[in-house]
């Protein structure tokens, strides 16, 4: 691979990696640190990726496996599973979602649950294809449907509860996910 300047890695691909690690941790400084520990491992291991097109994908990739790891050091949490209830949730409204403005769509974001909100956060604000989520996140296609078809179940039922359109005690990921 031809070298690649390090800052034009940088200004090229920290806002982006940014907001995914904001989506991810949820933090200013953790997804700060999180984004800084990419580029970190980028300067140490950047020069054995042979395509310099894929720089962009192997950042994410890189980015995400560092959440990962980090979160296995803290303290594990129990998922609860959406198949359960997802015949009971209401639907949304077209009205109600043309009222929702895109940073408070992006504060309920922040409230899905991590793998889900991954899985989103790659699929809607970051445009890529089931294809290249399975790449970065390293599971299998069918994995990347159904976390993008759970984590839009508990968007909805954020919106919702927060809307008034549905009450609280008929969601019982919403108080899970709110924790």
């Amino acid at each position: 691979m031809a070298e690649v300047d390090f800052e034009e890695i940088v200004s090229r691909h920290y806002e982006p990696l940014y907001r995914f690690a904001l989506s991810l941790t949820r933090t200013e400084t953790d997804a700060c640190d999180l984004t800084q520990q990419t580029f970190y491992v980028w300067a140490a291991k950047g020069h054995q990726l042979r395509d310099a097109g894929k720089v962009k994908s192997w950042l994410f990739t890189t980015l995400h496996r560092e959440f990962l790891n980090t979160r296995r050091q803290a303290a594990r949490l129990q998922l609860l599973d959406v198949e359960e209830i997802e015949q009971e949730l209401p639907s949304v409204p077209p009205e109600m979602i043309s009222s929702l403005d895109t940073a408070r769509v992006l504060e309920f974001l922040q409230q899905v649950k991590e793998p889900y909100r991954a899985a989103l956060t790659l699929f809607y604000l970051e445009d890529y294809s089931y294809k290249e989520i399975t790449e970065i996140l390293d599971v299998p296609i069918g994995t990347i449907q159904s976390r993008i078809s759970r984590g839009m179940a508990q968007l909805t039922r954020l919106i919702l509860v927060d809307e008034g359109a549905a009450p609280r005690s008929c969601l019982p990921l919403v108080a899970v996910a709110a924790k």
